[in-house]
């Protein structure tokens, strides 16, 4: 019995010789961020770990797939040639030349790997999983797969047997049974980072929550390793779930593994959240690693905006468009650009910007309403109208409040003081009443379309002398008081006050007292509504004073 249990104990022993390769040894912190699917933060560790000459060979064949991802062929030959120079007989490298050769020579690519697992490496499951990795990689699936089953026939309690597996069928687009082979990963070893965090990107946008509770466990699982905070970031960031976004990222960068690329992030994730004060102080973070860095200038920019810090946001928009190096301008820069411009009363200067947001993106035709106020602002009434003029002429189809708004501003102009002649003056006036016939015509049940007639009407008739403006008033105070409601009395005070003026004029001119009477009801009514109102107290007592002499 103990011979038999003496043999057994050697061949177990055996078994894991034959098993074991380079790469089933602990990975270095490269190969892993590799592995888990971070090729970017592994790249920078690979390079520190060539320079080291820790196993350099490996190294390089992993440098080479990053590059392979990166499509960037020539630098992942040149890699997998150096680990070569390295280890002249070196299986991975091997397998990585035969990669780049499996779309454009797929027999000799068949040859070369072929011929790396044979003899002592006829099974060695990580290099016949390396194999199927560089078909799949290519795009290749049957071939891919028919590694995996000669790997699955060795061993099927080894987990990257399972990850293996699982990107097949996450390659396929079947989410359900790739999380179920990264399951299986985990199940065999609970430390399979790449298992929690392709498990979480499969189920990304099938089952968020299946996600994030994978990726908690890894937190659990291994506390140290920060990219996992990276990742859950990156989710909550991709469902617009700013506030955890923003904590993820914020322990991911306390961990101090980040690139500027990472304070980027999350200094858009602060400002989407709304914590402009901390994502400016993370813009300026980036800003002491390159001051001359596009994206961290546009951040103070846009964050000193939000802040009204308007002094420090000119200068950091002053940083963004004429120091920053190779800067690429958006609707969204010349946005804010225009705002903060706006609030230093720079109209000419703000509407110059607007206009190159529209330049960027000429869908974005909302913004002439911006503009057209920006004339207003500063004076140039012409401006304003053709300016919102051109904005409604986009539409397909005007709404009576961009009716009102353009009627309005033709009848600003009507009434304004600049240097006009009288008859662009009446002309606009003319242009704003046909504005709001249009409106009273959509909306017949709102006074407001028939009190926008009223006013323009009254306003070419200055002097209240043809009364064309009355029967708008008097339409208008007909729907207002079929409302019933106070809120409206302000507009009735309006209309009782034209209609009291016109019969007061009307009774002086045609000698009426029946005018008069009419004019006291109209002037006693804003009483009822306005007891202490002075226009209609003394048109009152006018009225009493003027009949009495008559009389």
């Amino acid at each position: 019995m103990k011979c038999n249990f003496l043999f057994s104990s050697i061949l177990f022993l055996a078994s894991l010789v034959l098993n074991l390769s380079p790469i089933q040894a602990k990975d270095s912190e490269g190969i892993s961020f590799f592995k888990a699917g971070f090729p970017k933060q592994a790249k920078s560790l690979l390079f520190q770990e060539l320079k080291s000459n820790t196993n350099s060979a490996e190294t390089c064949y992993f440098l080479g797939n990053v590059y392979f991802g990166e499509s960037k062929k020539d630098s992942a030959l040149y890699y997998y040639n150096k680990g070569l120079s390295f280890d002249a007989m070196s299986a991975l490298n091997n397998i990585g030349l035969a990669k780049l050769q499996i779309k454009s020579n797929p027999t000799q690519a068949k040859e070369a790997i072929d011929n790396v697992l044979k003899g002592k490496n006829k099974k060695n499951v990580d290099l016949i999983l390396e194999a199927g990795r560089a078909y799949l990689e290519n795009g290749e699936l049957v071939a891919a797969n028919d590694y995996l089953t000669r790997a699955q026939n060795i061993t099927r309690k080894y987990a990257p047997v399972f990850v293996l597996a699982g990107d097949i069928f996450e390659a396929k687009k079947d989410a359900g049974q790739a999380c179920s082979m990264y399951q299986q990963a985990i199940y065999f070893d609970a430390n399979c980072r790449e298992a929690y965090i392709k498990y979480a990107r499969a189920y990304r946008d099938v089952n968020t929550a299946l996600a994030v509770e994978m990726l908690e466990r890894l937190k659990v699982q291994e506390p140290g390793f920060s990219l996992a905070n990276k990742e859950l970031a990156d989710l909550y960031y991709s469902k617009n779930d700013f506030d955890k976004a923003s904590a993820s990222y914020g322990d991911y960068i306390a961990s101090g593994n980040y690139d500027s690329d990472d304070l980027k992030q999350y200094a858009m994730t602060l400002f989407l959240n709304k914590n402009y004060a901390k994502s400016l102080e993370i813009a300026q973070i980036g800003l002491k690693l390159n001051s001359t860095d596009p994206a961290f200038n546009r951040f103070a920019m846009y964050n000193y905006i939000e802040l009204k810090r308007f002094d420090e946001a000119a200068v950091a928009a002053d940083l963004f468009f004429n120091k920053s190096k190779n800067a690429q301008f958006s609707y969204f820069d010349y946005t804010y650009n225009g705002a903060l411009l706006a609030e230093q009363k720079k109209y000419p200067e703000a509407i110059a910007s607007f206009k190159k947001a529209i330049e960027v993106d000429s869908t974005k035709t909302n913004l002439l309403t911006t503009i057209s106020d920006l004339y207003e602002k500063s004076g140039d009434q012409l401006g304003a109208i053709q300016t919102y003029e051109s904005y409604v002429n986009t539409l397909s189809k005007q709404t009576p409040d961009q009716l009102i708004e353009l009627g309005k501003k033709y009848y600003n102009f009507g009434n304004s003081q600049v240097a006009a002649t009288a008859a662009s003056k009446t002309a606009a006036l003319v242009k704003a009443d046909s504005l709001f016939a249009k409106v009273a015509e959509l909306e017949p049940d709102n006074y407001r379309g028939v009190c926008w007639r009223a006013r323009a009407n009254a306003a070419l008739d200055p002097e209240t002398t043809k009364g064309i403006a009355k029967p708008y008033y008097e339409k208008t105070v007909e729907i207002c008081l079929s409302k019933a409601d106070e809120r409206y009395n302000p507009v009735l005070v309006e209309c009782y006050s034209y209609l009291g003026y016109w019969y007061l004029i009307s009774g002086e001119k045609n000698k009426s007292n029946a005018d008069y009477d009419k004019s006291k009801e109209y002037w006693n009514k804003i009483l009822k509504i306005d007891p202490s109102n002075p226009t209609a107290t003394k048109a009152l007592e006018g009225l009493s004073g003027g009949k009495s002499k008559k009389r």
